[in-house]
């Protein structure tokens, strides 16, 4: 009898789930939502239904980053996954890698519901709009390496502009991986590289092809783009929600770099013709300067100082001429004065005035002695007069006639008895010379004093 295989449920588990996921590829499947729950962890799970069949789906957070809208019951998806087993439950399980809606009507609802959103919040209004630079030396390009769609830029700027340096960074342009590196790149080039204008591009494709420029992530990232931003994403007839976020829409990636630059070639004719005015001007302003310079020539041929010169010294010589006549005209108006004032000085000479004036002084001489005579014996007279009144006013012609001064020792002149105290001593002050006293007492207004022996100083 064989030996038995006995299978732990867990070893069952993961034999069943090893021959699903050899047996069936990743594969797409299409149905609808339902049951949709996106826990605190970011990872979404569902139920992927038709109308006769269901399986449990999950797509976890590095799936579902930048899928926009988030999907929700009812709608109906296209998603590429792995069939496998979850074998805490036993359950069959797609895990989802990608996830858009089913078929293009979803997709352009998906496409105008977040364009309402987006202009709602005013991401598209033009007021947000930069102007890009005039002639950039500097430009970034975003788009994918191995495109067609590099090469035309690349040739475009280089038959347009070839001054510029062109910054490649170069991302997937479709698929999942596509809105990450494309967000990645919006933000670290402007940062990396000193661009000054940065080209968002790829080639033309379907609805599915375009959609990475229609996630949100990406819409908002070419928003906040430290640089200006032009989209030229597919063909003419394409428009992705990027192209309305950007500064500038182009119809094509070449239109985006002829949108970008000048035209070396219009530049080169429009100096051509800046140089042929400058020319132009250049030779008008000479002949007006040649003309000029003639009629500057013509001035100083007439105003030569040769010429001048001559006209000087035949100045000089009519000067000269009047000079010499008017010398001789004054020489004789000087004789003849010169004549009238020796007349006029012999009359008035001092020698003839002399004598009356001698005469004159004289009798001026006698009248001021006399005056001066008259006047002092006047002036002896009053001299006399006032010394007589003088000295009777004198106080030593009072003191010579018996009177005497008295004073106290501060020096002031007694002149009441009564103001006196016995034995203040007193000064007494004679016509010749001075004693001192004391005084004894007082005696009555006329009461004569008993006579006193006063002592000599």
């Amino acid at each position: 009898m064989a030996e038995r295989q006995v299978f732990q449920v867990s070893e069952l588990a993961e034999v069943l789930r090893g021959l699903l996921e050899d047996s069936l590829p990743r594969l797409w499947v299409q149905g609808e939502v339902s049951n949709f729950s996106r826990p605190t962890s970011g990872h979404w799970y569902f139920t992927l239904k038709d109308g006769g069949a269901q399986i449990r789906a999950a797509m976890f957070r590095n799936a579902n980053f930048g899928i926009r809208p988030q999907p929700k019951d009812g709608d109906q998806v296209l998603i590429r996954g792995q069939v496998t087993l979850y074998a805490a439950r036993g359950d069959l399980q797609l895990i989802c890698e990608h996830l858009e809606p089913a078929g293009v009507g979803a997709l352009l609802a998906a496409f105008e519901r977040l364009k309402q959103q987006l202009a709602a919040e005013g991401l598209f209004d033009e007021a947000l709009k930069r102007p890009l630079p005039l002639m950039p030396r500097h430009i970034g390009v975003i788009t994918s390496a191995t495109g067609a769609a590099v090469q035309d830029i690349r040739a475009t700027l280089a038959r347009r502009w070839p001054l510029a340096t062109v910054w490649l960074y170069p991302v997937p342009v479709q698929g999942a991986e596509a809105p990450p590196a494309i967000v990645r790149a919006l933000r670290e080039l402007p940062a990396q590289a000193p661009v000054e204008v940065v080209i968002l591009a790829r080639g033309g494709g379907s609805l599915e092809d375009l959609w990475a420029f229609n996630e949100e992530a990406v819409v908002r990232a070419v928003r906040a783009c430290t640089r200006p931003v032009v989209s030229g994403v597919g063909h003419e007839v394409d428009f992705t929600l990027a192209d309305f976020a950007a500064d500038l829409r182009a119809p094509t990636p070449t239109a985006a770099a002829e949108r970008v630059t000048p035209d070396i070639a219009d530049w080169r004719e429009h100096l051509g013709d800046l140089s042929d005015q400058l020319r132009t001007a250049t030779e008008d302003l000479l002949e007006v300067r040649r003309e000029r310079l003639q009629q500057l020539a013509s001035r100083l041929h007439t105003l030569h100082p040769g010429r001048r010169l001559l006209d000087r010294v035949q100045r000089l010589d009519e000067l000269s001429e009047r000079l010499a006549h008017a010398g001789s005209q004054l020489a004789a108006r000087g004789v003849q004065k010169l004549s009238a004032l020796r007349l006029r000085l012999a009359n008035a000479s001092p020698a003839q005035r002399l004598p009356a004036q001698r005469t004159r002084l004289d009798h001026a001489r006698q009248r001021l002695l006399l005056a001066a005579q008259a006047r002092q014996q006047q002036q002896a007279a009053r001299l006399t007069a006032a010394s007589a009144r003088l000295l009777a006013l004198s106080p030593t012609a009072v003191l010579s006639r018996g009177y005497a001064i008295a004073t106290t020792a501060d020096g002031r002149v007694a002149t009441q008895a009564t103001a006196l105290a016995p034995g203040t001593l007193l000064n007494v002050r004679l016509a010749q010379g001075t004693t001192a006293t004391v005084v004894k007492g007082l005696a009555s207004v006329g009461a004569k004093a008993p006579p006193t022996r006063p002592d000599q100083r």
